[in-house]
């Protein structure tokens, strides 16, 4: 079964102002995070450790690939990093879309101390739970590795609701055939119950979507 790590979560300031880096690293790091800091999106996209990456303050006006665009990098990486925008040119139209495509929230400098720890929690909530979700739909997917694919069938009318001899009528075969595979199913899904199985397959669930 999938355990997920207990890592250390970074959160990442990307700014190309020295000063607003610096300033915003002593606060995270005051308020007990663990905070990285990176003059441009290029130098935050090759840390040497993304995954620790916990969540993401981007300056919305960046050299190079500019917040946006990252955004939208981080947004498909294989596990997302929530962002949240700090800049100090407000702009509506891009602080909608910003929103829009899943930014934790959108701030102007200066930034009160209290909005920033506030959205920087709320972030770090939402990539643990992801991380949780991710952890989830991988170890359904190794167990369901493990079966036949009669055994998938016989788990799909399980899960459906139907009963022993249902199953036997839709796969034609006899029912204390569908008994041994069902027994199957259950211990290499590692299920002590129907309500388990049950419960792994939901909490599985389907792909993560992305924008």
């Amino acid at each position: 079964m999938t355990v997920v790590a207990s890592a250390r979560r970074v959160v990442h300031v990307v700014d190309d102002d020295r000063a607003v880096r610096h300033a915003l690293a002593r606060l995270l790091r005051a308020s007990g995070h663990a905070a990285e800091t990176h003059a441009s999106a290029e130098a935050f996209l090759d840390r040497p450790d993304p995954a620790s990456t916990g969540c993401a303050i981007l300056d919305m006006h960046l050299p190079g690939i500019d917040g946006l665009d990252l955004q939208s990098v981080l947004m498909n990486a294989d596990n997302p990093c929530p962002v949240i925008f700090l800049t100090g040119r407000g702009d509506v139209e891009k602080s909608v879309r910003a929103m829009k495509t899943g930014a934790i929230d959108f701030l102007t400098k200066p930034v009160q101390a209290a909005a920033l720890l506030t959205a920087v929690d709320r972030a770090l909530a939402q990539g643990a739970a992801a991380l949780a979700e991710q952890a989830a739909r991988d170890d359904l997917a190794g167990r369901l590795a493990l079966l036949t694919p009669r055994e998938r069938e016989v788990l799909d009318g399980v899960v459906a609701g139907q009963l022993n001899k249902q199953i036997a009528h839709d796969l034609g075969m006899a029912e204390k055939t569908v008994k041994v595979h069902r027994a199957r199913v259950m211990r290499k899904m590692d299920a002590g119950s129907l309500a388990a199985l049950v419960r792994l397959i939901v909490a599985g669930g389907p792909p993560r979507h992305r924008p």
